[in-house]
């Protein structure tokens, strides 16, 4: 007779939870009524957003969220309705007091329903109003004494903010807002219109232009905030190479992350101005940077705490600027992403020096053409287990011996990306042998116990049969990506989905042998299905799509582009 498992308290369970990952805890909170209590730890719920849509349908939704004390939200669709100042009006009453961040992203929100929530959110730590452009329109957001004073109140332990994409944004508003937020660790000001060589002060130190925002106004509050600011976001930005020196030479600013994507007027001296100034760096992305060349990554290598470096779309870097990265003992993650004059070969050989401590944790060559077998062979002899994801999407040359090469050697990859790697067939997914003069492998399939993302869209090779060995061998699998795998059918996907009970995404576009009853399989047996890309399947008839939307509702994001259907936008959700 088989005992019966203890009745743990509900706080041993939740200390057990902590354990885990997202995927694991959904699953375990159905094992019963305790461990379900046990996953609504506050605890526990730090890092996952819900998802609440301006709508009457939302009501109840909020309430449900009150009671779970729900700690981060996301807003969308709000506007002047009466409908969205209901859905406000209520987040304030059952959300707002545990609320910690809250993302009003893109919505159309107005300043008054601003003024009926934030205030009451007295423990927000972070706050993304990021594009909600109808905010900032009327130039009047905390002009009022009363309105400020009740704002401040409630951002006061504010740690992050994101002011990304607001065309509105001027100094005044600039400076309403952040004299509100004295604790500021990180502000993003990604693609807003800044003016970083018009003066609109005329030199004056004190900037309150209602009209635009300005590099000086910045810089006085780069000086008056120096103290407890960490991180700054100006990409997709017109700042110069002048002005992000004057930023980084702020007195008191040490910086921990510094984001410049696409600043297409960088130069190498601005990056050599940044590796001497902001020394304690940790985090810095110079994707899309497009002037930068080996000069810059040579200065990089000398930020000795650096742990994500992003050079992707650099398109002058070569192998021979890469070699000193190995020298950083403290890189984990590393984007070199469409630098189409990387093969990689000398990066690793620099992490293969003794001297040297291979550490990372990421590596993204993705539409690095150059980069080929021997270079794969290198990086997994060295890396080995430390390595958890990896991208090689459009990596063309890089053949079945990479897939044994990976099996054998990176037994730690949470994610694999090897999209429009045109080359890979079943016989390295399923682990048959393959003659090499350079290195005897023991021939394995793809088998990962943590892998939860897998890319193969375009690899047009493979088969039913790869997509079994990967479902049976890949249990953990949450994100799979298999569009243009024309090869694939109603049997195959629907053997692999009885073995896929955590698959949280699936993109299937383009695959014409895929029918309407392997659809219904995927949703019956992948309960966790939230999102699903069956775009331009030539099997499947537009009813069929409508069918599968009508009757399975949990299916929150369905991508079905076929004879002039569109795609469903989100509905209430939630993710991590």
């Amino acid at each position: 007779m088989e005992k019966q498992a203890p009745n743990l308290p509900v706080e041993v369970i939740s200390y057990i939870l902590h354990f885990l990952s997202m995927s694991d805890r959904k699953e375990a909170s159905l094992v019963n009524r305790a461990w379900y209590a046990a996953s609504l730890d506050q605890s526990l719920q730090k890092n996952v957003f819900y998802h609440v849509q301006g709508a009457y349908d939302s009501l109840e939704f909020i309430r449900h969220l009150g009671r779970r004390r729900a700690s981060c939200v996301a807003l969308s669709n709000l506007d002047a309705s009466a409908t969205s100042n209901m859905v406000v009006q209520n987040i304030a009453l059952h959300l707002a007091p545990h609320l910690k961040n809250l993302l009003l992203q893109d919505s159309n929100i107005t300043e008054s329903s601003f003024m009926a929530l934030v205030p009451s959110c007295r423990n927000l730590q972070g706050l993304d109003i990021s594009g909600c452009n109808s905010l900032f329109m009327p130039g009047t957001l905390l002009s009022m004494e009363e309105s400020k004073e009740n704002t401040a109140r409630a951002l006061v332990d504010l740690r992050e903010l994101n002011l990304s994409n607001l065309r509105y944004l001027s100094d005044f508003t600039f400076n309403q807002l952040t004299e509100c937020t004295p604790k500021l660790q990180k502000l993003i000001l990604a693609a807003c219109p800044i003016s970083f060589e018009f003066d609109p002060c005329r030199g004056e130190k004190l900037c309150n232009s209602s009209i635009t925002l300005s590099l000086n106004n910045i810089l006085c509050f780069l000086g008056r905030q120096a103290a407890t600011l960490k991180c700054l976001n100006f990409s997709r930005t017109g700042i110069t190479s002048e002005a992000v020196q004057s930023v980084v030479q702020v007195a008191g600013l040490h910086l921990e992350g510094l984001l410049l994507q696409h600043c297409k007027e960088l130069t190498d001296d601005a990056v050599c101005a940044i590796c001497t100034c902001q020394p304690g760096l940790t985090t810095l992305d110079l994707t899309g940077c497009s002037e930068l060349t080996d000069r810059s990554v040579r200065a990089v290598a000398r930020l000795l705490y650096l742990e994500r470096l992003f050079l992707g779309k650099i398109r002058l870097l070569t192998d021979k600027g890469l070699k000193n990265l190995s020298t950083i003992p403290t890189l984990q993650a590393l984007d070199m992403s469409e630098c189409y004059q990387v093969s990689g070969l000398e990066l690793v050989k620099g992490f293969s020096l003794p001297q040297t401590a291979a550490n990372l944790v990421s590596l993204n060559f993705s539409c690095c053409t150059m980069v080929k077998d021997s270079c794969v062979f290198s990086m997994g002899t060295i890396l080995r287990e430390n390595l958890q994801e990896l991208d090689l999407t459009s990596c063309v040359y890089i053949t079945d011996f990479s897939i044994y090469v990976i099996a054998n050697y990176l037994k730690g990859l949470t994610a694999l990306r090897l999209g429009w790697c045109k080359e890979i067939t079943d016989r390295g997914l399923l682990g048959l042998s393959v003659a090499n003069d350079n290195c005897q492998l023991n021939t394995k399939e793809i088998r990962f116990q943590e892998l939860r993302t897998l890319s193969l869209s375009m690899v047009r090779e493979i088969t039913d049969e790869s997509v079994i060995s990967i479902a049976v061998h890949c249990r953990s699998l949450e994100r799979l990506a298999l569009n243009h795998c024309g090869q694939l059918t109603d049997q195959g996907m629907m053997a692999a989905a009885r073995h896929m009970k955590r698959l949280t995404n699936l993109e299937i576009s383009c695959c014409d042998k895929i029918t309407n009853q392997a659809l219904e399989v995927l949703v019956q047996e992948c309960k966790w299905l939230r999102s699903l890309d069956i775009s331009m399947c030539g099997g499947l008839l537009l009813a069929d799509i409508e069918r599968l939307q009508l009757n399975h509702p949990r299916l929150t994001s369905v991508k079905a582009n076929i004879w002039g259907s569109g795609p469903v936008s989100d509905s209430l959700n939630e993710t991590e």
